[in-house]
C-alpha cells in the first residue's frame, strides 16, 4: 500500500487539485453557490487565504495560504468537501459509499507546496488557463468561475491575458515538454 506523505509547512502556500468521483459530472458549476458557501463556512471556522482558484465542472484548483503556525489543510478540505456534499444532497439525491458518506468526491486530493514567487506565478497561470486547456472557453476571461476576474480588478493581469486559444500555442503554467 502506498504511504502518502504530505509536506506540512506552517503558514505555507499550496496548490491543490480536488476532483469529483464522477469525472463526467458538472455538479461543481451546477451548484456553484453551494460550493461558495462551503468555502465561506470553512474560512470562517478556520481561516485561510485563497490566492487563486478555478472551478471546473468536475474538479477545481486552488492556491491556498494558511495562517502562520498552521499546517492543517487536510482538515479544511475535509470541511469544504463534506459541507458541499451536504448542501447538494438537500437539492438532489447523492449516492453513499459503504461507510455511509456521500460518494461525491474522490477521497484524496493532489497537493504541491509552493516554493517561491516563480512557482506561485506558474501555478496561478495554470489555474487561470485551465478552462481554456480543457476546451471550456477559448479565452480565459470567458470562464466565470475563476479568480482571474479578481486579478483583472486588482490590475495584476490584463483582461486579454493569454489571448484567444484559437490564435495561441502557449500552455500557461505547463512545464515545457
Amino acid at each position: 500500500m502506498v504511504r502518502y506523505r504530505r509536506n506540512l509547512v506552517p503558514g505555507g502556500t499550496y496548490f491543490f487539485t480536488v476532483t469529483l468521483a464522477d469525472r463526467r459530472s458538472t455538479i461543481l458549476v451546477d451548484h456553484i453557490a453551494a460550493l461558495r458557501e462551503a468555502f465561506r463556512t470553512a474560512r470562517r471556522e478556520r481561516p485561510f487565504a485563497i490566492d487563486a482558484i478555478v472551478i471546473l465542472p468536475e474538479h477545481l484548483h486552488v492556491l491556498m495560504t494558511l495562517p502562520q503556525n498552521d499546517t492543517d489543510y487536510s482538515g479544511r478540505w475535509r470541511r469544504i468537501k463534506s459541507m458541499f456534499a451536504r448542501l447538494v444532497a438537500r437539492r438532489m439525491p447523492l449516492e453513499r459509499n459503504r461507510r455511509g458518506e456521500y460518494a461525491l468526491w474522490q477521497r484524496r486530493f493532489w497537493e504541491h507546496t509552493i516554493r517561491d514567487e516563480s512557482d506561485f506565478e506558474r501555478h496561478a497561470d495554470y489555474i487561470h488557463f485551465n478552462p481554456v486547456k480543457h476546451g471550456l472557453v477559448s479565452r480565459v476571461t470567458d470562464w466565470p468561475h475563476s479568480s482571474f476576474h479578481r486579478y483583472i480588478r486588482l490590475g495584476v493581469l490584463p483582461r486579454d491575458w493569454a489571448g484567444d486559444a484559437a490564435n495561441s500555442a502557449v500552455n500557461f503554467g505547463e512545464r515545457p515538454a
